[in-house]
């Protein structure tokens, strides 16, 4: 059977517009991610830090995410539960690798500087603050969309830890602080790429979204429970 449980003719009028403002919302973020990474790398390896090149890989696997998302936007919602199952994957891959990082820089890691960690910082929040507003009324979704809005989230609440990060160093002198906060963002990954993982795998099992969503999602879902229980 297909993996497309509707078509646009399946659809309201009222789902279709839903489904297209969520589609170029994730265009947007997905440019605005995709240019932030590339920032990050270039500051992080000029400045030293670790929490910088952190916060470039997270940007690195949003813009990823944000792509997935748009492949499957339309997709059964099996299939969105099974992308969301290899996004909270690279959500998990990403904090442990920071975290591996972060022993490796007890021993080896040099003093950041941190000006250049407080400036990107503060724009690569601003970027991710316009990027949670707008995914803001579709964070109850099922696991796809819910990932991509804890990703936004986590972002956000990265770059404020990277900003007091950049304040510890210039106040302490030491690279200890930039260690603790990519510690941090490493466990903050950790835990969001687990709650994604359980949610999507509960939607394996039942073929049907565990969260509340607005009433034409719930509905999308339901079309697409009888292609699951045939998969």
């Amino acid at each position: 059977m297909s993996a497309h449980c509707h078509h646009d003719h399946d659809l309201s009028p009222g789902q279709i517009t839903h489904l297209a403002r969520y589609q170029a919302i994730l265009w947007v973020a997905l440019v605005l991610n995709a240019g932030m990474f590339a920032l990050e790398i270039a500051a992080g390896i000029h400045a030293g830090s670790l929490s910088l090149l952190a916060d470039a890989v997270d940007f690195a696997g949003d813009a990823l995410n944000y792509g997935v998302s748009l492949a499957v936007l339309t997709a059964a919602l099996h299939w969105r539960a099974r992308a969301a199952l290899v996004k909270s994957l690279s959500m998990m891959g990403f904090g442990l690798y920071v975290l591996c990082h972060a022993l490796w820089s007890i021993w080896h890691g040099d003093i950041p500087e941190a000006l250049t960690m407080g400036v990107v910082a503060a724009l690569a929040l601003a970027v991710n603050v316009a990027v949670a507003a707008m995914l803001y009324a579709f964070r109850e979704g099922d696991a796809n969309m819910r990932s991509v809005w804890l990703c936004s989230r986590n972002d956000a609440i990265g770059n404020v830890a990277v900003m007091l990060a950049a304040l510890g160093v210039f106040g302490t002198g030491s690279a200890w602080p930039d260690l603790v906060v990519a510690s941090l963002m490493a466990a903050l990954a950790l835990h969001g790429g687990w709650l994604v993982m359980r949610q999507a795998r509960t939607e394996l099992r039942h073929g049907t979204s565990v969260d509340a969503q607005p009433r034409h999602a719930q509905a999308q879902a339901h079309c697409c429970t009888h292609d699951h229980r045939h998969d």
